[in-house]
């Protein structure tokens, strides 16, 4: 037998750390480190197992021989094996055959801490690590600004694996061709942030991401972990943030991942009806478990600090809250007070942001919540989950359902696209367009505007300008900026050749522009989450279906008038109530002529009158462009 000497990284306040699911830096002790060890060159492994009878490391280097180099397990009943192995070096494939205790099942598993993985569908870990060295000190320095809660926060949604293929060799593009090819349009179009959906290891395409198998490793469909520290790297040094989407609701049954690791429901929960999702067909961690716990925070944690991400977008939270979710009765087991909440999750999620944002205190946690789960962006000492934002679904719900219906029939539903502001400073949310709207036979954003050809594209610019102008960030999914016409295709790039057609590189005009004049627009984003940055005008002219409000910054003089003329009808001599006189100026107006519009505005300075009008004491009478939203700022 080869051997394996005694050697360990972890010491006595480690194991303790770890055993009370407080070690949130595991990463540095487990998986497999290159490491000196009287003065031989070679790998330390460590893997958590406690139900194992046997862990041998088994790879390229020991022609995958079981036994040849066998794991020594822990005095302390950590249950982590471990053991240095000389001479292994860095690019050497591995994984770890499992004998248990449990009738002597055995298990051939790849590395849960692995920072490399091979290429689907190979399934070993791979020895690695890397000296890239960072070039983004200036945005790291300042970062806390652009993440601010009270700065400009315009997301766009990408799948690396879709946004765009090499177009000669019709492969995926790497990490390093797209720190090129995505950096330049980001910052082009006035992103503030890109957030990109899983890239954290997965064996199953059509997952598109969101069943991991490596939690602790960039997938190498795209290259190696050092190209895409490359690629954020590009993206912070072009002044653009980049949020993660991270998974920690659940994770798939593949045979080389975390599930039934050691012979046991080791990551998962051994109660089906807490620890397999029905929906996904996969297993659900066990949040009751302080290993765990330790395991989930420490992979947060590790892609803030390893990868300098600025936010983690953290997925199907609403599955993890709910004991119920997804369940007929008889399906879940009540709380210890009869409730449907996981207590366990709600304790882990709190715990999950308070070391975030101690740690990394110029960072966003953002959650994808679609129930009414109280206090979910609120901070922990009062009570809430403490994450920085939530997805606002209803909002997206209220509105593609307004907007798809034909603008003759929208009087009918005023109350649709002006529910959301009776719960807008609820939570700190963002209003999110993104790839589960346009997958499943939903159509494509565009797609589902009503109307000609004109119109559609007249709707989508209106929807586009009151997402921008009503409280809260944004986030856009790829190819909506441009209009796409198909549904997204995971397996294909999107459909850029539609730039050769006037509206569509109109819509992309508007896009960048209305994401210029949301960053250049204080009153737009200062007080986004609080109803001191927002003040009707007027949400009940059903019969008009006209829309209008005032947004508020810090500064008073900054104040804009934003109103919305829902239907392709011009209205001329519109009045609407203000709080103060002086003058009205057009900033913006969707229906511009370089925007694919008709051009319809208000080409002169409008005077505010001392004529009481919507319960204010002041008035002027604007002219409304057909389909669009206008914004104007005091003078």
């Amino acid at each position: 037998m080869a051997q394996v000497k005694p050697y360990s990284l972890f010491t006595e306040f480690d194991i303790n750390l770890f055993k009370s699911g407080k070690h949130f830096r595991l990463y540095e002790k487990m998986g497999s480190h290159l490491v000196t060890v009287d003065g031989i060159d070679g790998v330390y492994f460590a893997v958590w197992a406690p139900t194992a009878k046997q862990v041998s490391v088994i790879g390229d280097f020991n022609y995958w021989m079981e036994g040849e180099h066998q794991l020594n397990v822990r005095w302390d009943s950590s249950g982590i094996w471990e053991g240095f192995i000389p001479l292994v070096e860095k690019g050497a494939t591995y994984k770890y055959k499992i004998q248990s205790n449990n009738n002597d099942i055995k298990t051939e598993k790849a590395d849960p801490y692995a920072r490399r993985y091979e290429h689907n569908p190979n399934t070993a870990s791979i020895v690695w690590d890397d000296d890239y060295k960072w070039k983004d000190k200036n945005w790291m320095k300042t970062r806390k600004t652009h993440n601010a809660i009270d700065a400009p926060y315009s997301v766009y949604e990408v799948h690396l694996g879709s946004w765009k293929r090499h177009p000669e060799e019709d492969r995926f593009m790497s990490y390093y061709e797209l720190a090129d090819d995505l950096v330049t349009y980001v910052k082009d179009m006035n992103f503030t942030h890109v957030e990109l959906m899983p890239i954290m290891e997965f064996p199953y395409d059509p997952s598109w991401g969101y069943q991991i198998t490596g939690y602790f490793a960039p997938t190498s469909r795209f290259g190696y972990p050092e190209e895409f520290k490359f690629l954020v790297d590009k993206l912070h040094q072009a002044g653009i943030g980049i949020i993660l989407d991270w998974v920690p609701s659940h994770f798939p049954e593949d045979p080389h991942g975390l599930g039934f690791f050691d012979g046991s429901n080791l990551y998962e929960h051994p109660d089906k009806r807490k620890g397999y999702h029905q929906d996904w067909k996969s297993l659900i961690f066990n949040y009751e478990r302080n290993e765990v716990r330790s395991f989930l925070i420490s992979n947060a944690v590790f892609w803030l600090d390893q990868y300098h991400a600025d936010g983690l977008r953290v997925d199907a939270v609403a599955s993890m809250l709910f004991l119920d979710y997804s369940r007929e009765d008889g399906q879940w087991e009540p709380n210890i007070y009869g409730g449907r909440e996981n207590l366990a999750v709600i304790s882990f999620l709190k715990e999950l942001n308070e070391e975030v944002y101690a740690s990394f205190p110029d960072v966003q946690t953002i959650a994808e919540e679609s129930t009414a789960f109280p206090m979910v962006s609120k901070p922990t000492f009062v009570g809430g989950l403490g994450f920085g934002m939530k997805w606002m679904m209803g909002w997206m719900h209220d509105t593609l359902e307004y907007f798809g219906k034909d603008p003759v029939y929208r009087k009918y539903h005023q109350n649709d696209i002006t529910f959301s502001l009776a719960y807008a400073f609820t939570e700190n949310f963002m209003l999110p367009l993104s790839h589960d709207e346009v997958v499943y036979g939903k159509n494509s954003i565009l797609g589902r505007m009503p109307g000609d050809e004109w119109q559609r594209f007249a709707n989508l610019r209106l929807l586009y300008g009151y997402m921008f102008t009503h409280p809260g960030t944004k986030l856009l999914f790829m190819g909506g900026e441009f209009g796409q016409y198909n549904e997204w295709n995971f397996q294909e790039s999107l459909d850029w050749n539609l730039l050769e057609f006037k509206p569509h590189q109109d819509l992309l005009n508007y896009y960048k522009a209305l994401n210029g004049i949301y960053k250049n627009t204080p009153a737009l984003y200062e007080k986004g989450f609080s109803g001191e940055g927002f003040e009707w005008v007027s949400y009940d002219d059903h019969e008009n279906c006209v829309i209008s409000y005032i947004r508020k910054g810090y500064k008073e003089e900054e104040h804009v008038v934003v109103v919305c003329n829902l239907t392709p009808t011009v209205r001329e001599h519109y009045k609407i109530g203000l709080p103060t006189k002086g003058k009205l100026a057009e900033i913006f107006n969707s229906d511009d002529k370089a925007f694919g519009g008709s051009g319809v505005s208000n080409t002169k300075q409008i005077t505010i009158k001392k004529s009481p009008w919507n319960g204010k004491d002041y008035s002027a009478e604007l002219t409304l462009p057909p389909l669009a939203v206008t914004i104007f700022k005091f003078k």
